[in-house]
């Protein structure tokens, strides 16, 4: 299928052996009862073939709601799916499942990665150092109405958490970001609540480590760009005056092509059931990142 039909937010590429993996958050289970997580499989990004169900809610399992944001990754000989999941018992948080094969079947495994007294989403790995880290969203749904973006580091064996999480910076701080208009309406909360989610980081060729991250905008999700002068995930981070992609469009990842250069996927529009997959190669200069060819 093309994938201008593909339905999905959250959009995740993993190219391994010559094939491109995509993965996403089914649109039309996002907001309410979910079910399971997808794949689709191509020699390039225009074609794929899909969805392939690689992991199926199973009878009794705990979660039943925000199947979100899954990320694969190949490490120690197996494909690690990350995933947000949710339940009315619980509050969200984030969980990894395990697989032979890109396609699935992914079985969970371990334990929760996050708080199980915080609100958290959307996970990413990053490896520095020799070690794991995760870095997610807090959402503002416990009241830290920032926005925090925060990291943990893991286990080698990807388990659990092995130690405690630190905020690496906050929503609120972006010049991009603004209070979404919808807090007291749907959460309940008073005052300037800032959104987050949504992180991916690369490591630049100048030695900085870039994060891109969604919160709102004036204009609706955006993108936003926080950078780690020293090149480490520890920082300091500061943003970038300018929004990455600044209208109706977000929750964004960094990926090499085949080619080697580096492509930056996110989900296009931010409307309910018209979400599909954009890509655009990301250029770097003098310490600033931007979005410039659109694949």
């Amino acid at each position: 299928m093309k994938a201008a039909d593909i339905n999905i937010r959250d959009p995740y590429v993993l190219v391994h052996e010559g094939k491109y993996y995509l993965y996403g958050t089914r649109s039309e289970t996002c907001w309410g009862e979910a079910q399971g997580f997808d794949c689709y499989v191509g020699d390039d990004l225009s074609e794929m073939e899909g969805p392939i169900e690689i992991f199926k809610r199973p009878e009794g399992f705990f979660a039943d709601r925000a199947y979100w944001a899954p990320e694969c990754y190949f490490y120690d000989d197996a494909f690690w799916l990350l995933t947000t999941l949710g339940a009315g018992d619980r509050k969200k948080g984030v969980y990894i499942m395990r697989s032979e094969s890109p396609v699935g079947p992914f079985k969970p495994y371990g334990e929760r990665l996050t708080p199980g007294d915080e609100t958290c989403i959307d996970g990413t790995l990053y490896f520095e150092d020799g070690k794991i880290y995760m870095v997610y969203s807090h959402s503002f749904e416990d009241g830290g109405a920032d926005g925090d973006f925060d990291c943990v580091e893991l286990s080698g064996d990807l388990s659990k958490a092995a130690g405690a999480p630190a905020t690496l910076i906050k929503a609120s701080s972006a010049p991009f970001a603004k209070p979404v208009p919808f807090a007291k309406e749907e959460f309940g909360m008073e005052g300037d609540v800032y959104f987050s989610d949504g992180p991916s980081l690369l490591k630049g060729d100048d030695g900085r480590l870039y994060m891109a991250a969604s919160s709102w905008s004036d204009k609706g999700y955006a993108v936003g760009v926080a950078v780690s002068e020293s090149g480490s995930i520890k920082g300091p981070w500061m943003w970038q005056d300018e929004a990455l992609y600044p209208e109706n469009g977000g929750h964004g990842m960094f990926f090499k092509d085949k080619d080697g250069s580096v492509i930056f996927a996110l989900h296009y529009p931010n409307d309910k059931y018209k979400e599909r997959p954009a890509y655009y190669r990301v250029e770097i200069s003098e310490g600033k990142m931007k979005l410039c060819t659109k694949l």
